[in-house]
């Protein structure tokens, strides 16, 4: 009956025998029986391979492909197909976290290349290897910089970041028994006098302040200043970024912050429903040893050859767990890779002109947009390649609108506002084609 069990009907019956059962459905009986399921599941019967395939097939064929401007953490960026073929090749795909250095030189040599190119791109002097994504790293790095703060457990955060991560820190938060203040936002972006006076306030309280830059509206904020005045009060700057946007905008590290972390996708990963995506974290050489996850480094063995170790990994990771800064200990090593890859092909001109036609083509949307007469600029601040204008008309009418013509139009942040992102794949036809959709002020969409 049970063909994939490893026990015999004999150790089945022992082992009831041990807990003073007579059958299987007993270890359910505290369950009512009113809640449990009577019928059959609904599985479909057995199918060929060439069934499989066309089944799977059909379903595919039922979603809509739609040309994406939308953002708010996840953007629709070129991915080169040299990546998949390399990441579906056995020894990356079904490979697990290298314990033993001797047979895992390969991606202990990626995740090394990831390291140096993630703390390249940040400006900081650390990175570890791999966070599962940008939210949970947001959340990590709050934990790690109460760790450092020892007595501190609270932690500025700015309105402007995204409400996504904001929720996930809160989460971590509440069972770490960290208290989360919030800094006010002004016009779009943090509002620097009430960050100044919150630390005069409670001078030294404080363990960090984490800020997001471009912020969720994607407005470029100005942090002059910032990281003295948080020094000041002994505490950490924690600097929460999309990745790509580091190859124009100033870096963490340019800007003093102790903790950069943020969401790798941008860099080439596909939005793919979801996930899997890579999460990032960099800091400063004093953190490493609060940093959580793992550091692969660069040796010699004893012949004079180069070769990869694990350099530090916390030890409380696995064996004093309650005094662990984290209990991660895994990575999403694949998406590293992944992230790794797109960074050697990408080069650093590359990385800049895909920021630079980003860029370009989000001023010119919002150009067009607001040349229509219907929109206007909810922020007069400085944006990469998101914005967030308001519609004088039924935004809910135009969004579907824009869906039966194959446009994902942007992200709704109020039942007036919408939040539109380009891409280097986004063309000036398509753009254009946008644009002609925004029905005249007298017209409403069809």
């Amino acid at each position: 009956m049970y063909k994939y069990f490893p026990h015999t009907e004999a150790d089945l019956q022992a082992m009831m025998a041990k807990v003073g059962i007579s059958s299987l459905d007993d270890l359910y009986a505290e369950v009512p029986s009113e809640v449990r399921f009577q019928g059959d599941y609904q599985l479909p019967s057995a199918m060929s391979e060439l069934e499989v395939r066309q089944l799977f097939e059909q379903l595919g064929s039922q979603n809509q492909l739609l040309t994406c401007f939308a953002g708010a953490g996840v953007y629709d960026h070129y991915t080169p197909s040299v990546i998949p073929q390399l990441l579906s090749r056995s020894e990356f795909l079904t490979s697990y976290t290298p314990y033993q250095a001797e047979i895992s030189q390969g991606t202990l040599h990626y995740i090394f290349e990831y390291q140096s190119m993630m703390a390249e791109l940040t400006g900081m002097d650390i990175s570890n290897a791999s966070m599962y994504d940008g939210t949970t790293a947001t959340a990590e790095a709050v934990m790690m910089a109460v760790a450092a703060g020892k007595k501190q457990n609270r932690v500025l955060v700015s309105e402007t970041i995204d409400p996504k991560t904001l929720e996930v820190v809160r989460t971590y938060a509440h069972f770490r028994h960290i208290d989360l203040e919030m800094i006010p936002q002004k016009d779009g972006i943090t509002d620097l006098q009430s960050l100044q006076d919150q630390l005069s306030q409670h001078p030294k309280e404080y363990a960090a302040v984490l800020v997001q830059q471009p912020n969720y509206y994607g407005i470029v904020e100005d942090y002059s200043g910032v990281a003295e005045a948080i020094h000041a009060q002994k505490g950490l700057f924690i600097m929460n970024s999309v990745a790509a946007d580091l190859a124009l905008l100033k870096t963490p590290g340019e800007w003093g912050a102790d903790i950069a972390v943020g969401d790798g996708q941008s860099l080439g990963i596909p939005m793919q429903f979801g996930g899997p995506y890579v999460g990032y974290m960099c800091c400063n050489e004093k953190l490493i040893r609060k940093m959580p996850g793992r550091i692969v480094g660069k040796t010699v063995d004893n012949r004079g050859q180069r070769a990869f170790v694990l350099t530090l990994q916390a030890r409380e990771q696995h064996i004093r767990r309650q005094k662990a800064t984290s209990n991660i200990c895994s990575n999403q090593s694949l998406m590293a890779l992944f992230v790794t890859i797109y960074l050697s092909l990408m080069g650093c001109e590359g990385l800049k002109e895909t920021a630079r036609l980003s860029y370009a083509g989000a001023h010119y949307l919002c150009d067009k947009l607001l040349a229509t007469g219907r929109f206007s600029l909810v922020y007069n601040q400085p944006f990469f390649n998101e914005f967030v204008v308001r519609y004088d008309g039924d935004l809910d009418a135009l969004q579907q609108h824009l869906t039966a013509n194959g446009i994902l139009g942007g992200i709704q942040v109020a039942p007036d506002q919408v939040m539109f992102a380009v891409t280097e794949k986004r063309t000036k036809e398509e753009i254009d084609q946008l644009v002609s959709l925004i029905p005249h002020p007298l017209q409403s969409p069809q």
